[in-house]
């Protein structure tokens, strides 16, 4: 005797996973709760021209370091050993005053490095500690330097 043996379909019936993706989308959307986009909240000062404060504009010192080796801080050609002579008066005014060492693209690297070193030194030789020095690179001198 013969027994006739059922086969067994090997496909995956697929054709309710459409319908039940849409229904669980329809179900996430109606059950979720839509904030409306709130913009931030500040009060504006009222108009009072007569009490505006007057700003004084902080110029930061300028140290460009020439192709050759020649420093120009601030417009003035001055040797490296006078930086911390010209940097005194205006660090005893404000010591967060910004300085930024402005290498021209083909000066050589070490020049930089000694008008760094120098300026670290401020504290041993005139007694004021430079906190605020910067290095601009490249692409900000192109971008942003007038």
């Amino acid at each position: 005797m013969k027994f006739k043996r059922d086969t067994i379909s090997d496909e995956i019936p697929t054709s309710s996973m459409a319908d039940i993706a849409f229904l669980l989308i329809i179900y996430f959307m109606v059950t979720t709760t839509f904030a409306a986009t709130r913009g931030l909240d500040f009060s504006l000062p009222k108009d009072e021209q007569d009490n505006t404060p007057l700003v004084d504009k902080e110029e930061s010192v300028l140290i460009e370091i020439q192709p050759g080796g020649t420093l120009v801080v601030d417009g003035k050609p001055m040797p490296l050993e006078a930086i911390l002579d010209y940097l005194k008066p205006k660090l005893e005014r404000n010591p967060r005053k910004p300085v930024i060492i402005r290498p021209a693209q083909d000066a050589q690297y070490g020049y930089m490095v000694d008008v760094f070193d120098e300026l670290r030194q401020a504290e041993d030789k005139i007694g004021l500690e430079i906190k605020n020095v910067s290095i601009p690179t490249q692409r900000e001198i192109e971008m942003f330097w007038y």
